[in-house]
């Protein structure tokens, strides 16, 4: 996650906002879909920031969420293996396949699992097809 602080060029709003990646925000503005929310204005822009920069310390806190970073972590990957080993991957096609099987009464041996955008996610829910997002941590093997 990345956080940076934006401006919108209309009424020069300062806000924060979040986004996944700084590619992800390109994204979201390239589609128009940032907007201030006073105004409503798409022209959205980043402004001059200062990273955020971690200090390795003595303090306990600091050590204590580090284990917890650790142990979410391990935790996540062990939920991927689970299920890695026993769902289908399905990838970018997840929403049709959740469909196919919800509406056609379509048995499969394994569940399925793979991505899909959050409106998707919104869709198949509005529709009474369960699913669920769980972080997922791509394999950094550096």
């Amino acid at each position: 996650m990345i956080k940076y602080k934006l401006v919108c060029e209309r009424c020069n709003l300062l806000f924060d906002s979040w986004f996944a990646s700084s590619k992800e925000f390109e994204n979201l503005k390239k589609k128009k879909l940032l907007s201030c929310h006073v105004c409503n204005s798409k022209k959205i822009k980043k402004t001059l920031m200062a990273p955020k920069l971690l200090k390795k310390s003595k303090n306990k806190n600091f050590e204590i969420n580090a284990l917890k970073f650790k142990e979410i972590n391990k935790k996540i990957k062990e939920y991927q293996k689970f299920i890695k080993n026993n769902f289908e991957y399905v990838g970018e096609n997840f929403a049709y396949e959740a469909r196919s099987i919800h509406y056609n009464n379509k048995k499969k041996n394994r569940g399925i699992y793979g991505t899909a955008s959050k409106e998707e996610i919104r869709e198949l829910k509005e529709e009474g097809i369960h699913t669920e997002m769980i972080p997922w941590l791509e394999n950094k093997n550096n």
